[in-house]
């Protein structure tokens, strides 16, 4: 596997100026050659929702069939577990607190014993994710992963008791979660993948898990690298504003202080792919003419330094070179736009203030127009009548399927990536 890092900016301020901003597309390539990338050595735990909302028979065959199917997609040698969750958590397979080794036996166990699970009692996640997190941590491997599965709400423990297991599995494991028809809240999935890197979307169907899982197990085993880090590192003075994934979706980061001028940000597992990030730094404003070194940005893998790139800031008082904004930099401002215009006016239909709704939802379509984010404004039209998506002329529907609403706040922070690339 091999990384790199390109980092594209316009360096010119004004007169006074002090704030910078930067895309990093950061890409990792295939060795090359004849033979494939060698996967990293993987540990992965199923997290199932076993609670008596997951109860009706249809519902538990194709909860049973998902696991069975991600089960399958296990590689030889990747370490694995499955856990029953409801109000407690429970060790499915392999039973003891310890972690399987994948082989035909252990799947065609593994797949045995799922088929017996049984729903019944109440949902605590954060009992869930903790249980995971004690078989991941004692896991000497590359890569943790969880795949997390729910049909309904933490109910039984308290949102403190949440966020403190979500805070003590950062760094543990990178978790994707899923939630199955529409009685699961999207703010609670959200906020256990963003802190621990995955991906959260809605199963609309029980039927379609199996499809999702099969998807998510498969990305899981074509992972080539565990630990992947930008480390900034910023002038006297200087200060990192915020590090934020922009695409292939929007996800706020967190960076941890490495010393006065240099932060760390994790980024996650990768396969053979590329992301966007937005970098924005504050710089102290400098006389008109001169040139300094407002960033410099290093690639991490297995920590290991791979790739270094410069961000840079001089100051100009030529106001048409300095209003430039960098089309990259444009691009994913206008897409964060959009998911925060998405956000505000579910927000507001949600409160009855249609009125605000309307205009948030309206402004959104506009973005997701003139952007070519056609999967957003496809999302946008089960939730309101396009009339003039130009202007951002549209019209509340009166009666909105659960399921399409979610399925808009789940994925509003998809972006799409720049068209007129220079």
């Amino acid at each position: 596997m091999r990384f790199e890092a390109v980092t594209y900016q316009n360096e010119y301020l004004p007169p006074g100026g002090t704030n910078v901003d930067a895309i990093v597309t950061v890409t990792a390539h295939a060795d090359g050659g004849d033979r494939p990338a060698t996967p990293a050595p993987s540990a992965v735990v199923l997290i199932l929702d076993v609670s008596g909302s997951m109860s009706p028979r249809p519902k538990l065959r194709a909860l049973r069939r998902a696991a069975a199917t991600a089960i399958a997609q296990l590689r030889d040698g990747v370490a694995f577990a499955v856990i029953a969750g409801n109000h407690e958590a429970h060790i499915t397979y392999p039973g003891t607190a310890t972690l399987a080794i994948a082989s035909d036996a252990t799947r065609a166990t593994a797949i045995d014993v799922v088929q017996q699970v049984r729903a019944f009692g109440g949902t605590a996640i954060g009992r869930w994710l903790t249980l995971a997190r004690d078989l991941l941590a004692s896991a000497g491997h590359q890569v943790r992963r969880a795949i997390l599965l729910t049909d309904g709400e933490d109910s039984d423990e308290t949102p403190a008791d949440l966020r403190a297991a979500i805070d003590s599995c950062i760094g543990v494991f990178q978790c994707d979660c899923r939630g199955v028809g529409t009685a699961w809240r999207v703010d609670e999935l959200r906020a256990i993948s963003m802190a621990l890197l995955g991906s959260v979307d809605i199963v609309a169907e029980p039927e379609g898990m199996a499809a999702d899982f099969d998807a998510l197990m498969r990305g899981a085993m074509a992972t080539r690298a565990g630990d992947v880090r930008l480390r900034l590192w910023v002038p006297r003075d200087g200060v990192v504003r915020f590090v934020k994934q922009v695409a292939p979706t929007i996800e706020q980061l967190t960076s941890v202080p490495c010393d006065a001028r240099t932060v760390e940000v994790a980024i996650g597992s990768w396969g053979e792919e590329s992301r966007d990030y937005h970098v924005a730094i504050t710089v102290a404003a400098q006389q008109l003419g001169d040139e300094m070194l407002a960033g410099r940005i290093s690639l991490l893998v297995d920590g290991d330094v791979v790739s270094t790139s410069m961000v840079r800031a001089t100051w100009t008082d030529d106001a048409e070179t300095s209003a430039l904004i960098d089309p990259r930099v444009a691009h994913y401002t206008g897409q964060a736009e959009l998911a925060a215009a998405i956000a505000d006016g579910l927000q507001a239909r949600a409160g009855g203030d249609e009125a605000t709704a309307t205009v948030h939802l309206g402004r959104a379509a506009q973005i997701a127009a003139t952007s070519g984010n056609d999967a957003t404004l496809r999302l946008l039209a089960n939730v309101v009548e396009l009339h003039d998506v130009a202007s951002g002329t549209v019209r509340l529907r009166p009666h909105v399927d659960r399921a399409d609403e979610m399925a808009l706040d789940v994925r509003s922070t998809r972006t799409v990536r720049i068209t007129n690339e220079p």
